[in-house]
């Protein structure tokens, strides 16, 4: 799955891995139960919904997306603590190499396995990656039923200020 990415984004959103429709479609985020796209325009990152076939106008916007993991399955539950720990390894590498301002990983489980930080919780970490900050979003997926949009959203827009006041 190739990522949408350039150096010095203003956010590098990072995904767990991608999913079957993902990986078949080449868009990231394309089930359509995902919430990423709804999410990203109601907290104010796009001005608009965007598709999934419309990833690379991101760029535009200061925006990228990667995965932890890159090998696709149909749930994140099928990934080894091994992919997402090597995963980890190979982030950090990337966010070096890129230097985005923030790092949002889609996914509190998913981040708390890639960086072995068991406590960590959705929101700003205090670890950096390089000297790229690092923030904690929920899971957009359509089997996180632990938030809403309207609540996913709002901790979105919580990271798209903490952006635009770099």
């Amino acid at each position: 799955m190739p990522d949408v990415v350039a150096g010095g984004l203003r956010v590098l959103f990072c995904g767990i891995n991608p999913g079957l429709m993902t990986a078949a479609t080449g868009h990231h985020f394309a089930r359509p139960g995902n919430r990423f796209w709804p999410v990203l325009h109601l907290s104010g990152f796009t001005p608009r919904l965007m598709k999934p076939a419309e990833q690379r106008e991101l760029l535009s916007y200061g925006l990228g997306i990667t995965n932890v993991v890159a090998r696709a399955t149909a749930r994140a539950d099928e990934l080894s603590t091994e992919e997402y720990r090597e995963g980890g390894r190979l982030l950090a590498a990337k966010v070096g190499a890129l230097g985005p301002r923030w790092l949002a990983v889609v996914g509190v489980t998913a981040y708390r396995a890639a960086f072995d930080d068991r406590k960590a919780a959705v929101g700003p970490q205090e670890r950096l990656v390089g000297d790229t900050r690092v923030w904690v979003l929920p899971n957009p997926s359509g089997l996180n039923a632990h938030w809403t949009t309207a609540t996913m959203a709002q901790e979105f827009a919580r990271l798209r200020t903490a952006a635009e006041e770099d």
